[in-house]
C-alpha cells in the first residue's frame, strides 16, 4: 500500500509538471503567433499641402518632385501685416505648406450643429473626415464597427485653435473642442467603437508613436482593427512666433533635408490617417494589403545635449530596436522615409546616425529621403504622412526624389556607409525578398520613433474576396445588379453619383476583370463593383439604387441621378426607420405560367426553399407541380394551373419561397396577412404549420374545392359591404359576400343566376362590375359539401402559436388562439375574406410598408384603396405585370431598401472581391473662430459670420391659442424650427428639417435645455428638456405644443400626445433592433390599444404588466432598454 501510495504521489507530480509545461508552451506559441501573425496596413487616407486629398494624390506630388510650398492663408482672421511684414515680423518664414480649406468642414454629415463644428479644433475635424475616408478605401462600413473592439490612436500637439475657455462664447463646445483628447475619443463615440481611444503628444513624433502603440494593442489583442492618425492645422501663428524667436525657421518656409543649403524647417500643416488589421483578419475579410507593419520601436533621448537637441546614439538605438522587433538585420532595409527637417543641426545627426545603424555591409545601399522637403514639417502629422509616403513607394516600387538636396550637406561623411540621399527617382532593389522601408519620426521632446514597413505578399496585395468566399467557390451572380448608392443630403447623392460614373468610365483597362463593354469580364466587374458599394459603404438617409446588367446602362443611370433626371433604372427615396413591415400574401388569381422560374434560376435560397415546399406538396397531388406550373403554354398541362388543385398549390409554394429568399436577404415581416388561400402561406410564415402540415391542408382545400361539382359565379362589385350585404339579404338566393376587399370593393359568390342578378343590379346604378375567371364560388354556400371532408383533413394537422403577428381574414383583426384550432380553417373556407379590415387594421398599428409577396402582384392596388392615399405608407410588390421576374423583385427590393428597409446586398450578390472605389464627397462649409476682435470672439459657419450670442423671441401664447388646429401646429412648427435654428448656428429655419431628429442634427442634452428654455418664453408652456427629447422630432414636438395649448381640447390632446410619444420612440429605433430586443409588440400594443390577452389567455397578465412597465418609461429608457445598456 505504502509503495502504491509513493507511486501515486509520483505520478501527480508528474502529471501536474507536464501540464505546467504544456501550459508554458501554449503560451510560448501564442506569443510566436502574436509575433509571426504582421500588422497589415489596410487602408489610408491624408490632407497635404499642394491640394493633396488622397494617398494617389501624394504619390503623384513626390513622383512629379512637385514643390507644395505656397502663400500664407489669408482666411484665418490672422493679422499678416504684423505675422510678415515690419522689420521684426512674427514669422521668420514668409512662405509655407498650409492646407486648403482648413476651415471647411461637413458638420451635418457628423451630425454636429454648426456651433459646436465652429468650436471643433479643425484637427478634430480632419480625423474625423479622414477616418471616415481611410475605413471606406480599406473596404470597411465605417457603420459597420459599431460596438466592435476598434482601437482609435491619434497624435495630437497643442492645439492653438480659437480663444481663451474664458472668452469662450455661452454654448458649452469649446472645452470639449479643443482638447487634444477628444480628438480620439470623438472618432470613437461617432463611429461607435469600444476598444481603446488614445490621443498621444510627443511633438513631432506624435503619429507615428501612435501607430506603434497600436501595432502593439493589435497583437496583444486589446483590438480586432485599429484607427491611425495625426494633425496639425495651425489655429493661430503662435508656433511660427516662437520659432522664429529659436531661429529656427527657414526665411522661405522650405526644408531643405539633408542639402547643403538647409537654414531651418518649414513649419506645414497636414494630417493622415491609417487603417491596421492583423494579416491573418485582413485575409479572411478579403481586405487589401497595401503594407505590412514588420517592426517598430519607441524610446527617448533622455539626458542628452539639451532638452530640444537630438541625440544620434538614441537614434541609432530606436532603429536597431526597430529591426529586431522585425526580426531582419540592416540589410534587410532598402530606404529610408527620414526626419529630415533641414537644421543644420539635426540633419547630419540623423544622417550619421543612419549611416551607423544601416550603413554596414550592405548588397545595396540605403535609399534616403524625406517628404518634408516637398510639402514641409507637418509636425503631429509628420509620421503619418511619412507612413503614406513610404506605403506608396512600396506599391510603386520606387523611391521618390528628395527636394532641395542636388548638393548633399557638408556635414555628413556620405563616404563612410553604403547610405545614398534619393535626389533623383530610384527603383526598388529586386534582392528576392519583399522590398522595405523605413520610417522615422523624432519629437523635440525627445522621443523618437522609427517603423518598419514591408510590401505586402503578392497573395495579399490585390482586393480579393473573404476567405469563405475564396473556398465555397464560384456562384452565378443575377443579370440585374443593384448598385446602391446613398448619402446624407441630396447634393451629396447626386455628387456621389457623379463621382461614380466618372470613377467607372475612368477605370484602367488593366483593372482585373475590366474589359470592354460586353466582353466576358464586364459583368465580373460589374459585380465586383456592385458588391463594393454593397458591403464596403454605410447606408445613408438619401438613398438610390440602379439596376443594371452593362456597363453603359449603369453610368447612364448614374449621370440621370447626377443631373436630377428620371431614369427607367433609377429607384430613389429617403430612408424612414419609423414604422414596420407587412408581408401581403395573395390567393387564387395571382397565379401564372412560369411563376418562380427567374427566381429560382438566379438565387440558391429560392431553389432551395421551392424545392422543399414542391416535394412537400407533390406526394398529395397527381402530377408533379413544377411540371404544370412551368409548362409551355397552350400545352395540357399549362391549362391544369387554373385547376383549384394546382392553383392553390403552386401559389402557396411560391410564396413560401418568397418569403424564405427575403429572409436570407434580411427582409424579415413585423406582421403578415393574406387573402383566402394566401392566409395559409401567411400562417406558415407566422409559424402556424410546419411546411409538411401546411403543405396537406392547403393540397387537401384544394383538392376538395375541385371534386366539387363546376357551377356557381364570383363577381367583384364596387359597393360597400353594408349596401351589399342588404342586397344580399334582399335577393334570397343563394349567394353571399365572399370578400371586402376594399371600402367600396366586394365581392359576390354564390348560384350563377343569383350573383348575375345581383350585379346587373349595381350595373344598372353606374357601379363597376367585373365577372372572376373561376370554376367554382369559392366563399359561398357552394362550399358547404366540402367542409366535413375537410374538418376531418384538418383535424390531422398540428398547429402552434403565431410567432408573428397574423392578421385574421374572418376577422381583419389580429389573430389569436383559434388559429390553433381546425374549426378557424374550416370557417376560413366558407366565410368571407376580410381584406379590408386586416389592412386597416395593419395601418393602425403603424404598418407603413406594404409587401406583396405572392406570383401575380393583384394585391397591391387593392392595399392602395384601403389605405385612403396616405403618403406615409408604401405598397411594394415583388413579382407580377409584364416584367421580368428578376427585374421585378430587383426593383421591389431597390424599393424598400430606398424607403429605409434593411436589405442584406452581400447575400443577394455571390461572394466574391470588391473594387475600389470613389470616397464619400463631404459637402463642406465654412466654420472658424477668429481672433477676438473689439472684445467679441466672431465665429464663422456656414450661415456666415456671426457675433457670439443671441436669445429667442417671445411669442404671444395669446396669439397662439387663437388660432384653428392646424394653424396653431404650423405656427408653432416655424416656431421650433427658428429657434433650433438659431441654437444650432443655422442660417435659416429652412435649414432644420421638419422630420429630422433632434440628437440627429446635432442637439445635445444642453441644447436642449436650452431650446425648452426658449420655447417656454415664447409659448408660456413648460417645456423641458425631457419633452424635447419624449418629442424628438420638430414636426413631433410643435404638434405636442399645439396639443398643450388647447385646453379644451386635453383629454384628446393627452391621448394623442400618449400616441405621438410612441410614434415618436419607433421613429428614433430601428425596427428590427426592437424585434430583437423583444419590445416591438409592447410599443405596438400601446400605439393601438390592443389587449395585450391578444396573444392568448394565458400570457393575458404578463403581456399587460409588460405594456405598464414600457408606458411608465420615458423614451429615452425605452432606448436604453433597446440598446441593452444600463
Amino acid at each position: 500500500m505504502a509503495t502504491d501510495s509513493a507511486q501515486n504521489t509520483k505520478l501527480v507530480a508528474a502529471l501536474r509538471s507536464a501540464l505546467k509545461e504544456n501550459e508554458r508552451l501554449r503560451g510560448r506559441n501564442r506569443e510566436l503567433d502574436r509575433r509571426s501573425d504582421p500588422v497589415a496596413v489596410v487602408g489610408m487616407g491624408c490632407r497635404l499641402p499642394g491640394g493633396v486629398d488622397s494617398p494617389e494624390g501624394l504619390w503623384d506630388l513626390v513622383e512629379q518632385g512637385t514643390d507644395a510650398i505656397g502663400p500664407f492663408p489669408e482666411d484665418r482672421g490672422w493679422d499678416l501685416d504684423a505675422v510678415l511684414g515690419g522689420s521684426e515680423p512674427l514669422s521668420a518664414m514668409d512662405q509655407g505648406g498650409f492646407l486648403e480649406g482648413a476651415a471647411d468642414f461637413d458638420a451635418a454629415f457628423f451630425g454636429i450643429s454648426p456651433k459646436e463644428a465652429a468650436a471643433m479644433d479643425p484637427q478634430q475635424r480632419l480625423l474625423l473626415e479622414l477616418s471616415w475616408e481611410a475605413l471606406e478605401r480599406a473596404g470597411i462600413d465605417p457603420s459597420s464597427l459599431a460596438g466592435t473592439p476598434t482601437g482609435v490612436y491619434v497624435g495630437l500637439m497643442a492645439a492653438e485653435y480659437g480663444p481663451r475657455l474664458s472668452d469662450a462664447p455661452e454654448d458649452g463646445h469649446l472645452l470639449t473642442g479643443t482638447m487634444p483628447s477628444v480628438a480620439s475619443g470623438r472618432i470613437a463615440y461617432t463611429l461607435g467603437l469600444a476598444g481603446p481611444a488614445l490621443t498621444v503628444d510627443t511633438a513631432c513624433s506624435s503619429s507615428l508613436v501612435a501607430l506603434h502603440l497600436a501595432v502593439r494593442a493589435l497583437r496583444e489583442r486589446e483590438c480586432s482593427l485599429a484607427l491611425v492618425g495625426g494633425a496639425t492645422v495651425m489655429g493661430t501663428p503662435g508656433v511660427l512666433a516662437e520659432f522664429s524667436r529659436k531661429q529656427g525657421l527657414s526665411a522661405d518656409g522650405r526644408c531643405r533635408a539633408f542639402g547643403a543649403g538647409a537654414n531651418g524647417t518649414g513649419f506645414a500643416e497636414g494630417a493622415g490617417a491609417l487603417v491596421l488589421e492583423r494579416l491573418s483578419d485582413a485575409r479572411r475579410n478579403g481586405h487589401r494589403v497595401l503594407a505590412l507593419v514588420r517592426g517598430s520601436a519607441v524610446n527617448q533621448d533622455g539626458a542628452s545635449n539639451g532638452l530640444t537637441a537630438p541625440n544620434g546614439p538614441s537614434q541609432v538605438s530606436v532603429v536597431r530596436a526597430a529591426l529586431d522587433d522585425a526580426g531582419i538585420s540592416p540589410d534587410g532595409v532598402d530606404a529610408v522615409e527620414a526626419h529630415g527637417t533641414g537644421t543644420t543641426l539635426g540633419d547630419p545627426i540623423e544622417a550619421q546616425a543612419l549611416i551607423e545603424a544601416y550603413g554596414g555591409e550592405r548588397g545595396a545601399p540605403l535609399l534616403v529621403g524625406s517628404l518634408k522637403s516637398n510639402i514641409g514639417h507637418t509636425q503631429a502629422a509628420a509620421g503619418v504622412s511619412g507612413v503614406v509616403k513610404a506605403v506608396q513607394s512600396l506599391l510603386h516600387g520606387t523611391v521618390a526624389p528628395t527636394l532641395h538636396a542636388e548638393e548633399p550637406s557638408t556635414h555628413v561623411d556620405w563616404d563612410s556607409g553604403a547610405v545614398r540621399l534619393a535626389t533623383r527617382a530610384h527603383p526598388l532593389p529586386d534582392l528576392g525578398r519583399p522590398a522595405r522601408i523605413g520610417v522615422s519620426s523624432f519629437g523635440i521632446s525627445g522621443t523618437n520613433a522609427h517603423v518598419i514597413l514591408e510590401a505586402p505578399p503578392a497573395e495579399a496585395a490585390d482586393t480579393g474576396a473573404p476567405a469563405s468566399a475564396r473556398e465555397s467557390g464560384p456562384v452565378p451572380a443575377p443579370r440585374t445588379l443593384p448598385f446602391v448608392v446613398s448619402a446624407r443630403g441630396e447634393e451629396a447623392l447626386r455628387t456621389q453619383a457623379a463621382r461614380l460614373s466618372a470613377h467607372l468610365g475612368a477605370a484602367p483597362a488593366t483593372d482585373p476583370g475590366r474589359e470592354p463593354e460586353g466582353g466576358p469580364g464586364e459583368h465580373a466587374a460589374l459585380v465586383a463593383t456592385a458588391r463594393a458599394l454593397a458591403t464596403t459603404r454605410a447606408r445613408l438617409e438619401d438613398r438610390a439604387v440602379v439596376l443594371a446588367s452593362d456597363t453603359g446602362g449603369l453610368t447612364a443611370a448614374l449621370d440621370a441621378l447626377a443631373e436630377g433626371r428620371p431614369d427607367a433604372a433609377l429607384v430613389r427615396g429617403r430612408a424612414d426607420t419609423g414604422g414596420s413591415v407587412a408581408f401581403v400574401f395573395s390567393g387564387q388569381g395571382s397565379q401564372r405560367l412560369g411563376m418562380g422560374r427567374g427566381l429560382y434560376e438566379a438565387h440558391p435560397a429560392f431553389a432551395r426553399a421551392l424545392d422543399e415546399a414542391v416535394d412537400a406538396l407533390d406526394c398529395h397531388l397527381p402530377r408533379p407541380l413544377r411540371t404544370v406550373m412551368w409548362a409551355r403554354e397552350g400545352t395540357a398541362e399549362a391549362e391544369l394551373l387554373d385547376q383549384t388543385l394546382y392553383t392553390q398549390a403552386g401559389v402557396f409554394a411560391v410564396e413560401v419561397a418568397v418569403v424564405r429568399l427575403l429572409e436570407s436577404l434580411g427582409v424579415v415581416p413585423d406582421h403578415v396577412v393574406g387573402h383566402s388561400i394566401g392566409e395559409l402561406a401567411a400562417a406558415y410564415a407566422a409559424g402556424v404549420f410546419t411546411l409538411e402540415d401546411a403543405a396537406a391542408l392547403v393540397a387537401a382545400r384544394g383538392a376538395l374545392m375541385q371534386d366539387l361539382p363546376e357551377g356557381g359565379a364570383m363577381v367583384a362589385v364596387q359597393a360597400e359591404e353594408r349596401e351589399a350585404r342588404q342586397a344580399v339579404a334582399r335577393s334570397g338566393g343563394q349567394l353571399s359576400v365572399a370578400a371586402v376587399n376594399a371600402p367600396d370593393s366586394v365581392v359576390l359568390s354564390g348560384e350563377e343566376t343569383a350573383v348575375a342578378a345581383l350585379a346587373d343590379h349595381f350595373a344598372r346604378q353606374g357601379r363597376r362590375t367585373k365577372r372572376l375567371t373561376v370554376s367554382r364560388a369559392f366563399h359561398s354556400p357552394l362550399m358547404d359539401p366540402m367542409l366535413g371532408a375537410f374538418a376531418r383533413a384538418a383535424e390531422r394537422v398540428s398547429y402552434h402559436r403565431p410567432v408573428l403577428p397574423l392578421v385574421s381574414n374572418l376577422t381583419g383583426a389580429r389573430a389569436g388562439e383559434e388559429v390553433r384550432e381546425h374549426g378557424y380553417w374550416v370557417r376560413h373556407v366558407r366565410e368571407a375574406v376580410r381584406f379590408a379590415d386586416g389592412v386597416a387594421h395593419l395601418h393602425k398599428a403603424g404598418v407603413t410598408e406594404f409587401v406583396e409577396v405572392g406570383p401575380g402582384g393583384v394585391l397591391s392596388s387593392m392595399v392602395q384603396s384601403c389605405l385612403g392615399g396616405d403618403r406615409g405608407a408604401r405598397v411594394t410588390a415583388l413579382l407580377g405585370g409584364e416584367r421580368d421576374e428578376q427585374r421585378g423583385f430587383a426593383e421591389g427590393l431597390a424599393a424598400l431598401h430606398a424607403r429605409g428597409a434593411h436589405v442584406d446586398w452581400s447575400a443577394y450578390l455571390p461572394p466574391g472581391p470588391v473594387t475600389a472605389l470613389p470616397t464619400y464627397p463631404f459637402q463642406r462649409e465654412r466654420y472658424w473662430m477668429n481672433p477676438p476682435a473689439g472684445g467679441r470672439v466672431v465665429v464663422e459657419t456656414g450661415a456666415g459670420a456671426t457675433a457670439a450670442g443671441g436669445g429667442a423671441a417671445p411669442g404671444a401664447r395669446a396669439d397662439l391659442t387663437a388660432l384653428g388646429d392646424d394653424e396653431r401646429t404650423e405656427a408653432l412648427l416655424d416656431l421650433v424650427r427658428r429657434e433650433s435654428a438659431a441654437l444650432l448656428g443655422h442660417a435659416s429655419p429652412r435649414d432644420v428639417r421638419s422630420d429630422q431628429g433632434f440628437l440627429e442634427m446635432g442637439l445635445d442634452s444642453l441644447g436642449a435645455v436650452r431650446l425648452g428654455e426658449r420655447l417656454s418664453a415664447a409659448t408660456g408652456l413648460d417645456v423641458s428638456a425631457t419633452t424635447v427629447f419624449d418629442h424628438p422630432e420638430p414636426r413631433v414636438l410643435a404638434a405636442h405644443l399645439s396639443a398643450e395649448l388647447a385646453p379644451e381640447d386635453i383629454d384628446a390632446s393627452q391621448a394623442a400626445g400618449g400616441d405621438e410619444r410612441v410614434r415618436a420612440a419607433l421613429a428614433r429605433i430601428p425596427v428590427d433592433r426592437l424585434r430583437s430586443a423583444g419590445l416591438l409588440e409592447a410599443l405596438l400594443a400601446l400605439d393601438t390599444g390592443v389587449a395585450a390577452g391578444d396573444a392568448g389567455e394565458d400570457g393575458a397578465a404578463e403581456e399587460e404588466g409588460a405594456n405598464t412597465d414600457v408606458d411608465s418609461m420615458d423614451v429615452d429608457d425605452l432606448m436604453r432598454m433597446v440598446y441593452g445598456r444600463d
